[in-house]
């Protein structure tokens, strides 16, 4: 009697470097999103809001909130650069883990430019879950 286990395909590897310049790029985009909040927060309430104290602090970390952002994709950037390229992973099990298909896609390297978010929809679209 012969035993022929059933191979399953390897999982699918990647450059470490890429993967994290895909991370760097959604990072950048939602540093953009966050900081498109605080104008509309500014029409919304008003020059009156400068002056809450409450009103300041949600500002201050709008502002807090992008500059992290940014500061992170900086960071994974710069070390970027110093991976080795033959340096690889798979990322089956954390893309699965990620619940935004877009996000998903882009970070699995299934979109053109690497965006999940289309930085450029018109106002009032929307996605149904």
């Amino acid at each position: 009697m012969t035993f022929n286990p059933v191979m399953e395909p390897p999982a699918p590897v990647e450059a470490l470097s890429d993967i994290l310049m895909r991370i760097v790029s959604e990072l950048h985009d939602v540093a953009y999103l966050i900081e498109r909040i605080e104008p509309q927060l500014l029409d919304l309430g008003g020059a009156e809001i400068l002056n809450s104290p409450d009103a300041m602090k949600v500002m201050q970390g709008i502002d807090l909130a992008v500059q992290k952002s940014r500061g992170l994709a900086e960071f994974i950037d710069t070390i970027t650069g110093e991976i080795p390229h033959g340096w690889a992973v798979d990322v089956a099990t954390a893309l699965s883990l990620v619940k935004l298909a877009e996000m998903q896609k882009a970070l699995g390297g299934a979109t053109r430019h690497g965006h999940s978010q289309p930085l450029s929809k018109a106002a009032g679209d929307f996605d149904f879950f």
